[in-house]
């Protein structure tokens, strides 16, 4: 039986040794030893073999634009959305399509095949949202991506963001936002939730709202989306990102709110890199730092994936497109030390992140798409610890990047000369 493609000897995410067989865009067979030849042949043993990592969160129609037109000097969440405004007439539909594609080159060579990002629906030219619906068509051959009509300035707050999201939806965009906690009144913010969630639920679309970003304990959002969800019927179709409020609100409160998330089925999307650097601004100390309750909502059996959220824009000044970076800040910042918890914060932005956007076609298994990545590590939890070069990456079937195994030697006296002192494993004394 031929293959197009096979890759040799790989481990996979859940410790098994095998070889992968792809036909077309297709995985065909996952064996711990395939008999046959490909023109194509990729020597993965000792690697990690992963399905492509998963962003659920970004702004895409930002990235990239750090510096324009000035920095955020304050490095608050509201000066960020006050520069984005300042930002917005210098858009052009030709510099944000270029910013786009750019970030997604560094996603695919990240191993990063799949991003869900937010476009600001409260221009009402809708140029990044035409500008993006331009990038998805190009780069469909290798990411899938989603795009979210999100009324930045507020849904009724900004004049005209209610018509424009509309029109972007019309126009092909996929999943309906909204930013609650940014209308000028709570109880505006909780009508937003409801006309926005009707909107999804006329369309069948996926709803996925900053929901309470924010360190105001009483920004209850997320409450009024999981009754929204239940009422209209979008169990399993519902996000609630950042929900940065949980983590100053009365633990009695939160004890019930949990279930009410659980029972209503909606996920939740953290961002660790960006809500630690943005949350906490006005604190002295002891200072919050704004990371919602990922054991808490896990532990409640709320379906919880890491985004990336930001790359250098108004909001956040560093990140280069690597979902392990984002997992790494996650498990330090929700304190989950334990081997099974560090192996969960990689299925987190992997298997979890593509639950979350509905890409059942991802993942190793015969009859997936043929979209992984060969990683320079042993096992997730290493690959988390190392960042771990990612060797090869495969999109539908096709190597679309690759990089040299990078090496380090030492010349030290008395000491070996060691090739690769990242992945020694030191011996315990005691």
């Amino acid at each position: 039986m031929a293959f197009d493609l096979i890759v040799r000897g790989g481990t996979l995410t859940d410790g098994r040794v095998a070889d992968i067989g792809v036909r077309g865009e297709t995985i065909a067979a996952i064996e711990p030893k395939l008999e046959a030849e490909a023109p194509t042949v990729i020597d993965a043993a000792g690697d990690l073999v992963s399905p492509p990592f998963i962003d659920p969160h970004f702004h895409m129609d930002a990235t990239l634009s750090l510096g324009i037109p000035r920095i955020n000097a304050s490095g608050t969440l509201l000066e960020g959305i006050a520069l984005w405004g300042e930002l917005k007439p210098l858009l052009t539909h030709e510099a944000v399509r270029e910013r786009a594609l750019a970030y997604c080159d560094w996603a695919v060579a990240k191993g990063l095949l799949a991003i869900r990002t937010h476009v600001d629906t409260c221009d009402d030219r809708l140029l990044a949202v035409e500008a993006l619906l331009d990038v998805k068509k190009t780069v469909a051959p290798y990411i899938d991506l989603q795009l979210v009509a999100f009324p930045q300035d507020g849904f009724y707050r900004s004049p005209n963001a209610r018509t424009n999201t509309i029109r972007a939806l019309d126009l092909g965009v996929d999943i309906v936002g909204g930013i609650p906690h940014f209308e000028r009144t709570m109880a505006d913010g909780t009508r937003s939730v409801t006309e926005l969630c009707e909107i999804a639920a006329e369309r069948g679309l996926m709803v996925d709202m900053h929901c309470d970003e924010t360190d105001d304990p009483l920004s209850r959002h997320i409450e009024q989306l999981a009754c929204e969800t239940q009422r209209l019927g979008l169990q399993g179709r519902v996000t609630g990102s950042h929900l940065t409020s949980m983590h100053s609100m009365d633990n009695y409160y939160v004890s019930k709110l949990l279930p009410l998330i659980a029972e209503a089925g909606v996920s939740a999307i953290p961002n660790p890199l960006i809500n630690i650097m943005l949350q906490g601004r006005h604190d002295s100390y002891p200072k919050r730092r704004g990371l919602t309750r990922v054991p808490e909502m896990l532990k409640a059996g709320i379906r919880v994936g890491w985004g990336q959220d930001c790359v250098l824009d108004p909001w956040y000044s560093l990140g280069m497109a690597d979902m392990l970076d984002v997992a790494f800040m996650g498990l330090h910042v929700a304190q989950m030390s334990s081997p099974a918890d560090m192996a969960r914060c990689f299925d987190m932005v992997t298997h979890v992140n593509a639950a979350i956007m509905g890409l059942d076609h991802l993942g190793l298994a015969v009859g997936k798409r043929a979209s992984l990545v060969v990683l320079d590590a042993a096992d997730p939890i290493e690959a988390i610890r190392l960042r771990a070069d990612r060797l090869c990456v495969i999109a539908r079937g096709k190597i679309v990047a690759q990089r040299e195994r990078s090496r380090t030697k030492l010349a030290l006296s008395g000491r070996p000369d060691t090739a690769d002192p990242w992945h020694e494993k030191p011996t315990r004394t005691h």
